[in-house]
């Protein structure tokens, strides 16, 4: 770690023109710096400074382009008493500011980066930064910024190519009449409170606009036509009050969330196609009808729960090898699951719960590369979206500074989260981000519960050995637990229960251990309850239902006949088709015998009947003779 005096009373003799002092732990700002008066760059970023802004670095380096204040404590931003005619890279984001000063716009004319992001400020946007000509790139996110944009920034800043405003109090609506943001390439508003309909303020930016974020809003209205008609490849509109149906070009863009609005109306088929992959985020809407067979084609993820789809699911065509995630569930889908899903040799999470299928679980199911084998190989689950505000200038070469310095703002990485259900809730999975691999590119699991769904479960499903979630509760399953299961050995939760599974549950269960929620109540289990490892952890409530199950944690004690194996409950049947047939075998015979006895009595006594029996025996015996003399 690099050491600064900040104390010294020493007056430097030589003048800098870059002072580069990042992640030094600095709590004050080195004394040396008040003598400078040639500073081009000062980075002070990723330290302890606290307190004042140092605006007398402005004042006294009047060449000063770039100055890097992020992430530390600062908690006042005051302007400098001139005019600063040079600075064109101010960052003062990841502070406890909480007052922007209004006349920045007059005081900093120039500046083409200015990133105040992830402080305190509240009140007003202020109105001067419309007088910020050459402003490219502004980030004021994660604020508490209340009100409408100002009408002289929306006309002001003709420059601009990259505004994020996300995370504040904005209201109003987000320009409704049109604006000279000509060169805009990414708008990021979302989590405001902006209201009313999508305006027309960015039709002169369709051919340059490429993100657009209006999430978490409260907007109304349908999708403008206008919009497709953009370059746009990265579309979030997640969260509001939209309506109407979808224009079909939407449908092709990189990246597309709609979800949690009222669209309505049938899916329309793709207009077009997109080489690089699509993701497509539908889900919480009012979608009807069929999905169509095309609609999958350059899919790579497809999320369309909790709509009003009916119909079967489509038969999977051409080009759907490459999706990584299909959620389906919460439709009203029919029909059997189409033996072409296996071929959906990149799948990582697939949910078809909460429908109306039928029919067997396909043992094809286990050609998904659900986790089956192989090297890991992680899904690149985030999208970049490149934006042009590639900020470079030529500094002063000496002896010691010998690269040109650069500043980059030009990634905006879109994160991928879905919604998938493990551990007996759902729970949303993040992928991969700037900062790194996410829990998304390591999640494996198939939920196909709440169906209708018969006959055996495939024994082949034990094979998909990286699976993390297994779901097929609450369907009509028959025969018993596979043993194979045994095979998953990253299971984490396994739910088979509310089904018509019988037999014991498999001892080679034990070895799993990494399951934490494991449920097989209101089956026909029987047997003794394996014990061990995980299996110590599991109350009663995970087997209730099953009334021939016993063992801990049940109360039911295991008598001398009873078995845990797979024929426990079969041989305890026989054993009760026993009983019933010696009960037959000894009222026969003692019916039998009876009356035999009753007969002898009778004949021992003389009376008219009994002289007319032996009478007829005679007469029998005598016929009898004749025909065989």
């Amino acid at each position: 770690m690099v050491k600064v005096e900040t104390e010294s009373t020493w007056q430097p003799k030589f003048q800098l023109s870059v002072a580069v002092l990042r992640s030094c732990s600095l709590e004050k700002i080195p004394w040396f710096l008040m003598y400078q008066k040639n500073l081009s760059l000062v980075d002070l970023s990723y330290n302890r400074l606290s307190g004042h802004i140092p605006t007398w670095l402005l004042e006294n380096n009047q060449q000063l382009e770039v100055l890097q204040l992020q992430n530390n404590s600062f908690t006042l931003f005051q302007m400098p008493t001139t005019i600063v005619h040079n600075l064109k890279v101010l960052d003062i984001s990841t502070n406890g500011i909480e007052s922007f000063p209004d006349t920045i716009g007059r005081s900093l004319p120039n500046m083409v980066t200015l990133n105040g992001s992830s402080n305190g400020f509240k009140g007003y946007f202020p109105s001067s930064i419309g007088e910020m000509k050459n402003l490219s790139f502004l980030d004021l996110s994660y604020n508490n910024f209340s009100g409408k944009l100002p009408r002289s920034f929306v006309m002001g800043c003709v420059s601009l190519k990259y505004l994020k405003l996300s995370h504040n109090t904005l209201s109003g609506h987000f320009l409704p009449r049109e604006s000279s943001f000509t060169s805009l390439s990414a708008l990021i508003i979302n989590n405001n409170l902006f209201t009313g309909k999508i305006g027309d303020g960015l039709i002169n930016s369709s051919s340059w606009l490429f993100l657009l974020d209006m999430s978490n809003n409260f907007l109304t209205g349908g999708i403008p036509s206008w919009i497709s008609k953009t370059s746009l490849q990265f579309l979030m509109l997640s969260n509001n009050l939209l309506q109407g149906a979808i224009p079909p070009s939407l449908l092709v863009m990189t990246y597309l969330d709609i979800s949690g609005n009222l669209f309505s109306g049938a899916l329309p088929a793709p207009d077009g196609y997109n080489f690089d992959g699509c993701n497509l985020f539908l889900q919480n809407n009012n979608f009807t009808g069929t999905i169509p067979d095309t609609f999958l084609d350059w899919v790579l993820i497809l999320d369309l729960s909790n709509n009003k789809l009916s119909g079967s699911i489509p038969q999977f065509v051409n080009n759907t090898q490459d999706i990584s995630i299909l959620l389906l569930r919460g439709n009203d889908l029919t029909g059997s699951i189409p033996r072409e899903l296996c071929d959906l040799s990149n799948i990582k999470l697939l949910d078809l719960s909460n429908n109306k299928l039928n029919g067997s679980i396909p043992s094809c199911l286990y050609n998904l590369s659900l986790g089956r084998g192989g090297e890991e190989e992680k899904a690149s689950q985030h999208y970049r979206a490149y934006i042009v505000v590639d900020l470079e200038w030529e500094f002063y070469k000496s002896t010691t500074v010998v690269e040109n310095f650069m500043v980059h703002y030009f990634a905006t990485f879109q994160e991928i989260q879905v919604k998938f259900a493990t551990k007996k809730r759902y729970d949303s999975y993040a992928g991969r981000s700037e900062f790194g691999d996410g829990i998304l590119d390591y999640m494996y699991g198939m939920d196909l519960s709440n169906n209708e769904l018969s006959g055996a479960i495939p024994l082949e499903l034990g094979n998909l050995t990286r699976l993390r979630a297994l779901n097929l509760s609450n369907n009509f399953l028959l025969s018993s637990i596979p043993s194979s299961f045994s095979g998953m050995k990253d299971i984490e939760s396994l739910d088979l229960s509310c089904n018509k599974l019988q037999g014991s549950i498999p001892q080679e269960l034990t070895s799993l251990t990494f399951l934490v929620v494991f449920d097989v109540s209101h089956n026909n289990l029987s047997g003794i309850i394996p014990q061990g490892t995980q299996f110590n952890t599991f109350n009663e409530n995970r087997y209730s239902g099953n009334p021939f199950l016993c063992g801990p944690p049940t109360n039911r004690i295991c008598d001398s006949t009873t078995k845990g194996s797979d024929d426990g409950r079969d041989e305890e049947d026989n054993e009760g088709v026993r009983v019933h047939m010696l009960v037959f075998y000894y009222t026969t015979a003692s019916t039998f015998l009876a009356a035999l006895i009753g007969i002898l009595v009778l004949l021992c006594f003389d009376c008219p009947w009994r002289r007319a029996w032996f009478r007829i025996v005679d007469a029998f015996i005598a016929s009898a003779k004749n025909l065989f003399p």
